[in-house]
C-alpha cells in the first residue's frame, strides 16, 4: 500500500522547493505533478513546466520518487520527450515514473494552434506514441516511420538509469488504452468514472472502478500477462467521495479502494481557495498515520 501526492506547478521555485521537501518529509512514496500548459481554474494564474519542475525537485529531494500525472501527446513528441526523460532519470538517480495518457480537450489540445483531436484521433496517436517512446527509452538507436510520429536514427545513449527504462504508469479506461497499459505499463492509472463525479455516489464509484480493474485484467489476459502484480494507481479528487474531509474518512476510503485492488492512492497537496482546498492538519495526519491504520 502506497500513498503519494500531486504538487501542482503553480509556485515560484523559492516557495515550491519547500513544498516538494515537505512531501518527502511527510513520507509520501511519490510526488507527481501535472504535465499541462495550464489547467482549468488555474489557467489565469502562475503555472510552470512539469519537466523543469521535476528536475529542480530531483535536486531538492533525496528519497522521494517523482513523476508526471500525466504527460500526453497533446504537445509532446516521443523523440524530444525521451531525451528529456533520460536526462531527468539521470539527474534524479533513477527516481522518475512517467504517468502518461491520451490527453483530453483542455487548453493543451489547441495551444499549438491545431484543432482539438477527436477521441478516435487521440486514441490513434496514443497507440503510436507509447510504443515509440518505449523503444526510444530502451534502445540506443531508433528509426521508425509512423503515421503521426517518426524517428530517424535517434540516439539515446546511455539510456535510463532505471533498466530497461523508467516505469510507465499508463492512464486509461477505454479498450485501446487498457491494451497499451497491459503491454507497456508497469502501472495503470485511473481517476474513476467522470460521469459519476457530480451526481454519483461513492458506492457507484466503487462499482465503476471494479469494472475498470476487470477490464484491465481482461486486457492483460489477452497477451498472457498476470494483472495481479501490476501497480494500480487511483488519482483521487475526481470521484464522489470526500476522503480528505477527515482522517477517519480517508482511512475508510483507502481501505475500500485497497481491497478493490489499488496499490497506490494519490492525493493533491492542499491549495487554499481552490478545488484542492483541504485542512492542512488533517492532510498531514493522513500522510503520516493513515496507512498504519490499514496494516
Amino acid at each position: 500500500m502506497r500513498l503519494s501526492t500531486v504538487i501542482l506547478p503553480i509556485h515560484r521555485w523559492a516557495e515550491g522547493q519547500k513544498i516538494w521537501r515537505r512531501a518527502e518529509d511527510l513520507g509520501f512514496h511519490t510526488a507527481y505533478t501535472y504535465d499541462h500548459l495550464s489547467w482549468r481554474s488555474f489557467r489565469d494564474g502562475p503555472w510552470f513546466g512539469a519537466l523543469p519542475t521535476l528536475t529542480a525537485a530531483a535536486g531538492a529531494t533525496e528519497r522521494l520518487r517523482l513523476g508526471t500525472l500525466v504527460t500526453s501527446p497533446n504537445f509532446r513528441h516521443p523523440v524530444t520527450l525521451a531525451k528529456e526523460l533520460i536526462t531527468l532519470d539521470d539527474i534524479s538517480g533513477g527516481r522518475i515514473t512517467l504517468g502518461i495518457g491520451a490527453g483530453g480537450n483542455g487548453f493543451d489540445a489547441t495551444a499549438l494552434g491545431q484543432e482539438a483531436w477527436t477521441p478516435k484521433e487521440r486514441a490513434d496517436r496514443f497507440a503510436e506514441f507509447v510504443p515509440l517512446l518505449d523503444r526510444l527509452l530502451t534502445e540506443d538507436v531508433v528509426s521508425e516511420r509512423g503515421t503521426f510520429y517518426s524517428a530517424d536514427e535517434v540516439r539515446n545513449i546511455p539510456g535510463c538509469v532505471q533498466r530497461p527504462r523508467l516505469p510507465f504508469a499508463v492512464a486509461a479506461t477505454g479498450p485501446r488504452g487498457l491494451r497499451l497499459a497491459a503491454r507497456h505499463g508497469q502501472a495503470w492509472v485511473t481517476t474513476g468514472d467522470p460521469k459519476l463525479f457530480e451526481d454519483g455516489t461513492p458506492e457507484q464509484s466503487l462499482e465503476a472502478l471494479r469494472g475498470q480493474i476487470a477490464k484491465l485484467g481482461k486486457a492483460c489476459a489477452e497477451i498472457g500477462r498476470d494483472v495481479e502484480p501490476m501497480e494500480k494507481v487511483l488519482l483521487t479528487g475526481f470521484t464522489p467521495d470526500r476522503p480528505l474531509d477527515s482522517f477517519d474518512a480517508f482511512v475508510d476510503f483507502a481501505g475500500k479502494h485497497f481491497e478493490l485492488g489499488f496499490t497506490e492512492l494519490v492525493v493533491h497537496m492542499p491549495i487554499a481557495d481552490s478545488v484542492f482546498a483541504a485542512d492542512e492538519s488533517v492532510f498531514e495526519k493522513i500522510a503520516t498515520d493513515a496507512l498504519d491504520q490499514l496494516r
